[in-house]
């Protein structure tokens, strides 16, 4: 070979080894974390002046990848985009400086924070004893019922017997009651205007009595109690009571058949009585009371038959024992009694838990 064979093949190999070199640092498939170390290097050294050696491998690399197509854009977005790029399902940290927990956040604001000690509460013992309903609005265990009133008759169109009456109850429990109560008739019996105008035109009297007063023992059972509205705007308690009681009742026959001749004492007998009522409670103290009261007893009549005739020199018509029929009349004296019901004491404490 000769000497300008040799001299073309050591220009050709000194051409070749730098580039040799260059491929070997870039190897194919590398990542960009690589591309992007190399990018800052070569941000920060910026190209080789011409005729400068590379210094070692990690200078020779950058250089050559600062040369390399590709590689500087490579290099700088894996400068710019580290720190942004998160893995798949991972959270970011929390800021910090900023509440992490319920306990920090009670150290910035500590009235927002619970006051219950909650193992305390965990460990308290439970009242089993529930009331799922509202409590009573006038509670009347232990209380004693006033009650005035004002009756008048509803079923007698003969003559009408209004009177003032008083109860007294006390109630034993919340639903259950006992007591008196009284009617004064006397001085108030009026006889209408149907009877005397029947008696006139038929010429037949109808036998009337009237009442002087009444009495009676008696038994109250509370079923049902509630409320409702009414006006609009105002809420209502209201029970509904039923009664039953015995007693006296004291009457007479008023003279119709023979009015000059046939005068009448009072005479009290045995009356039974049943009834039912509602209030309708303003507070819880005081109600307005509407009560129905059936009156039973068996009353002593006028005799329609005017005896005729003398007996030792007089007339028999003169003779009380002629006056009033042989037998007793079943009799219903229904009144519809309107009053106030006052209990007392006014005030109460409930025992129970809600």
């Amino acid at each position: 070979m000769n000497q300008a064979g040799v001299g073309l093949l050591l220009a050709l190999a000194l051409v070749a080894l730098p580039l040799s070199t260059a491929h070997a640092a870039q190897p194919a498939g590398k990542k960009g974390g690589d591309a992007a170390a190399a990018g800052e290097k070569g941000k920060g050294k910026g190209k080789a002046k011409p005729g400068e050696k590379p210094a070692g491998t990690e200078e020779g690399t950058a250089a050559a990848g600062e040369g390399a197509p590709g590689a500087k854009a490579e290099g700088e977005a894996g400068a710019e985009g580290e720190g942004e790029t998160e893995e798949p399902g991972e959270e970011p940290p929390p800021d910090e400086g900023g509440p992490s927990s319920l306990e920090e956040l009670c150290k910035i604001d500590p009235s927002q924070c619970p006051q219950i000690d909650m193992n305390a509460a965990a460990a308290r013992e439970l009242d089993e004893e529930m009331y799922a309903t509202q409590q009573i609005y006038a509670l009347r265990t232990g209380r004693v019922e006033l009650n005035p009133y004002f009756g008048v008759t509803m079923n007698d169109q003969f003559v009408s017997h209004p009177s003032p009456g008083l109860a007294l109850n006390y109630y034993i429990t919340n639903v259950i009651a006992v007591g008196v109560n009284g009617n004064v008739y006397h001085g108030m019996n009026s006889p209408s205007d149907f009877n005397f105008e029947t008696s006139r035109a038929a010429r037949i009297g109808m036998p009337i009595t009237e009442y002087s007063w009444c009495a009676n023992a008696n038994f109250t059972y509370v079923p049902a109690y509630g409320k409702f509205a009414g006006f609009g705007d105002f809420i209502f308690h209201y029970d509904i009571y039923v009664l039953a009681g015995v007693g006296a009742i004291s009457t007479r026959p008023i003279a119709v058949v023979d009015p000059d001749n046939r005068t009448f004492s009072y005479e009290p007998t045995v009356t039974f009585g049943a009834g039912g009522g509602v209030r309708i409670f303003f507070n819880r103290w005081i109600a307005a009371m509407l009560e129905i009261r059936d009156y039973i007893f068996f009353d002593r009549l006028e005799n329609p038959n005017v005896i005729t005739g003398y007996d030792n020199g007089v007339p028999k018509a003169q003779n009380p024992d002629t006056w009033l029929n042989d037998s007793r009349s079943f009799t219903n004296n229904v009144q519809a009694q309107l009053g106030i019901s006052i209990f007392l004491p006014l005030t109460w404490e409930y025992r129970l838990p809600k």
